[in-house]
């Protein structure tokens, strides 16, 4: 795309900015893949980076603080894109940034895209995409746990809670998703064995989808939307789901289609209104330390993590910015430049290069065909 064509484009755009979380070892690597992407000379939009480095080294030196100012920038800003990081295991270190993040900007929503990746063979009928809308919070995780009684009497207890307003960011979401997607509304929770905690979000997907009759909507029980996915028939598919039971799918859910490195992993929050208020991308993968500094790593899931950020921001060129990307990234693989993950001999570079010549070249062809 010409330097003219970016200028009048960008004076038509208002200014977005998204939060750039760094990370850690091929996590970080990956990231800089992404923002190659992201640059204006590439996809005519002049959004401005606000970099937090949420690197293990950089939260144990500011004792997390780093991470907390990122989410308030994330909020103040409303758009975020984080690179994996390291989380140690040991007591008393700084934990998972993500748990950090996920409540200081009150996320209510994961949702986890599969999808096809050219060449890459498939489980089952996964062709179509299948999108896990699950719980960020409450449920198995948090719950407060004891036990009591020794030895072989001994009993384990644990109290897990659900909130409606969280149920409801769940449905609706599915619901706007699948429409705008043309994908239908399938599965959900256990409600039948537990009418009053899991039928929660039961009831509201029911009273959802009679605000979005034009959206088809087949329920299933949890153990059932299992059995159905190794049969699917090719639909695209939106699936709403507990906290944990969508941590257990959409992991299913991505390997379905022979590779996660086709997806990506969005955090949301939402307004009163369950519009999105923040929307923070990353790709569903770690830091694979094995890969570090050998440029053999995948960039596919990160700069897909970036495609789907641009669709959130709201101006009709950064949805045809996004679309560019999910294209390019898709094609690339097609034509046979593919990183050794999915048998191909690109490096990370390579691949991004690839990338970015095609999504100039599309976004130049467009442009002109509107002129």
């Amino acid at each position: 795309m010409g330097k003219d064509i970016i200028e009048e484009v960008i004076s038509l755009e208002e200014t977005k900015t998204i939060v750039v979380l760094e990370g850690d070892q091929t996590g970080q690597e990956l990231l800089e893949e992404a923002l190659r992407v992201l640059d204006p000379e590439v996809i005519g939009l002049d959004i401005r980076l606000q970099h937090f480095d949420l690197s293990l080294e950089n939260r144990r030196k500011t004792k997390n603080e780093v991470v907390y100012e990122a989410a308030r920038a994330m909020k103040e800003a409303g758009y975020g894109l984080k690179a994996a990081t390291v989380t140690p295991e040991e007591k008393g270190d700084v934990g998972s940034p993500n748990a950090i993040l996920r409540k200081e900007i009150d996320g209510k929503v994961i949702v986890r895209t599969g999808r096809r990746i050219p060449g890459v063979r498939p489980v089952a009928g996964a062709f179509a995409p299948i999108s896990v809308i699950r719980m960020a919070v409450g449920d198995a995780y948090g719950a407060k746990e004891w036990r009591e009684g020794e030895g072989i009497n001994e009993i384990s207890y644990r109290t897990e809670a659900i909130d409606r307003k969280t149920c409801r960011a769940v449905a609706q979401y599915a619901f706007r998703h699948a429409k705008r997607t043309r994908a239908k509304v399938f599965g959900g929770p256990k409600y039948t064995v537990s009418p009053i905690y899991e039928g929660m979000l039961k009831e509201e997907m029911d009273a959802v989808s009679k605000r979005y009759p034009e959206v088809a909507y087949e329920p299933q029980l949890i153990d059932a939307t299992y059995a159905l996915l190794l049969n699917n028939t090719g639909d695209s598919l939106v699936i709403p789901a507990l906290n944990r039971d969508g941590d257990c799918l959409s992991d299913m859910v991505l390997q379905l289609f022979g590779s996660i490195a086709g997806a990506e992993s969005i955090l949301m929050s939402f307004d009163e209104e369950f519009n999105p208020r923040v929307v923070m991308a990353e790709a569903p993968h770690g830091t694979a330390p094995t890969l570090y500094g050998k440029n053999l790593a995948n960039p596919m899931a990160m700069i897909l993590a970036a495609a789907s950020l641009l669709s959130h921001l709201d101006t009709e060129r950064a949805t045809v910015a996004s679309r560019a990307v999910y294209e390019a990234t898709i094609e690339t693989v097609k034509e046979g430049h593919r990183t050794a993950d999915l048998g191909g001999s690109a490096t990370t570079t390579e691949f991004t290069n690839e990338v970015i010549q095609k999504i100039q070249t599309k976004l130049e062809v467009w442009n002109n065909l509107q002129m």
